[in-house]
């Protein structure tokens, strides 16, 4: 994964893992994306620490962690909470990262 930084916000998409160091949950889900990940040989994610960026997540309004932020243009279009399974990952990268599958399809 690649760590955040200012400059990120600037892509014109980016899909931001937000997590606490130290909160389970967000292991998990860390888990879940890192396999995503090795199965593509890319990175997908951008992972910021929410203790590191407090202004951010007030900004944003995020309400908790673990949380998928996706943005285009500097914007968060959508807030993911709850990391069901990879398979609901993938339905977000479906709508979001549709180049992912691309090859597969051809």
């Amino acid at each position: 994964m690649k760590h955040f930084n200012e400059a990120n916000m600037n892509h014109h998409r980016l899909i931001l893992y937000i997590y606490t160091p130290f909160c389970g949950t967000c292991s998990v889900a860390r888990s879940m994306l890192e396999n995503v990940e090795r199965l593509h040989q890319e990175d997908i994610f951008t992972e910021m620490n929410a203790s590191v960026h407090p202004a951010f997540m007030q900004d944003h309004q995020i309400e908790s962690v673990p949380c998928l932020a996706f943005m285009e243009d500097g914007e968060i279009v959508e807030k993911v909470y709850t990391f069901h399974s990879t398979a609901n990952i993938y339905q977000y990268l479906m709508k979001y990262k549709a180049e992912l599958f691309q090859a597969i399809n051809n």
